[in-house]
């Protein structure tokens, strides 16, 4: 038996059960070893240290439920207290089973913590759930964006479903507004989008032939006489999609201070829109286990709501002025 700082650390063995299983070794090692340097897991991995059943394996090694795991002793740096995510307001659930749970998002909420965010959705619903042993976002959502999103239950669900987001077999549509008038009822939209550090090191999207592809469809769902409101539904899953595809066909979101029209943004404010007009309003797609066809719709929250419902009153202020 090893001892560190006086405390006596011994080799483990862990049997790995369904919320585990499917997930690689390595993987697995860098999530339970927590505070152990990324170089050392794959050193004990290397040399034979970590046996599954038993066996050497390799780091891409996936494990099966019922694998027993001999891990040896590990040295952990000290950890510096986080301090945990506090439970907040119990997230509205759309949907729920022993498989993944479908929640509608509130504007300003990041999906997880970093980039100067301490703490995010899936954060927060871990401190709300503790009982449950594993809960992981199958997609994301930009942190301004409301609106639907899928959060795995257990591991086998969490890879189906990153299975079927990436072939396109689950169906997202958006509603947004923009400036302008829109002209199709229906348009494809396929440009390549090419992600890219700024100078000031964040993270932006464009139109790039060095990009991958990436594909959304347009419906005009209503028109002013001065914005459009869209249904964008997405065939790919591309970084600021939406964003980027409207903003290099000259309809830059309303409200989007990363790729929006600045000096409109401040005067749309003033009228009561404070933030990106972006809405993740409905998603359908198989059940990952069941096969079952699910649904969800979310209506407009009440902000957004509230700001078409000022542009109608403009409206019909400026037919009878």
């Amino acid at each position: 038996m090893t001892t560190i700082d006086g405390k006596a650390i011994a080799v483990r063995h862990e049997r790995i059960d369904d919320a585990a299983a499917g997930q690689r070794i390595d993987n697995y090692l860098l999530r339970i070893a927590k505070g152990v340097p990324k170089s050392h897991v794959y050193r004990i991995l290397r040399s034979g240290e970590v046996r599954v059943n038993g066996r050497r394996v390799q780091q891409t090694y996936r494990l099966v439920e019922g694998d027993e795991v001999r891990i040896p002793p590990l040295r952990v740096a000290e950890p510096t207290r986080a301090r945990p995510a506090p439970a907040g307001q119990p997230l509205p659930v759309v949907y729920e089973d022993d498989a993944l749970l479908v929640i509608d998002k509130p504007s300003g909420k990041a999906v997880h913590g970093g980039s100067g965010v301490s703490y995010g959705v899936i954060e927060q619903l871990r401190a709300q759930r503790p009982e449950l042993k594993m809960l992981e976002l199958a997609h994301r959502l930009d942190r301004e964006t409301s609106g639907l999103l899928i959060v795995a239950k257990k591991r086998s669900a969490l890879t189906a479903l990153h299975d079927m987001l990436r072939e396109g077999k689950v169906e997202k549509r958006y509603l947004t507004l923009v400036p302008g008038r829109w002209a199709n009822p229906l348009q494809h939209v396929k440009a390549p989008l090419h992600k890219y550090l700024t100078a000031e090191g964040e993270r932006r999207v464009r139109v790039s032939e060095e990009g991958k592809a990436a594909h959304s469809v347009m419906r005009l769902v209503r028109r002013w006489r001065a914005f459009s409101l869209l249904e964008v539904e997405l065939k790919t899953g591309r970084t600021h999609q939406i964003r980027v595809h409207l903003a290099h066909l000259g309809f830059p979101l309303c409200g989007d201070d990363k790729y929006g029209d600045f000096a409109l943004n401040k005067q749309l404010e003033g009228e009561g829109l404070k933030r990106m007009f972006l809405h993740a309003a409905q998603l359908s797609f198989m059940h990952p286990i069941s096969g079952e066809m699910l649904a969800f719709a979310s209506p407009l929250p009440p902000d957004l709501k509230a700001f078409v419902e000022h542009l109608d009153a403009a409206e019909k202020g400026h037919k009878h002025g």
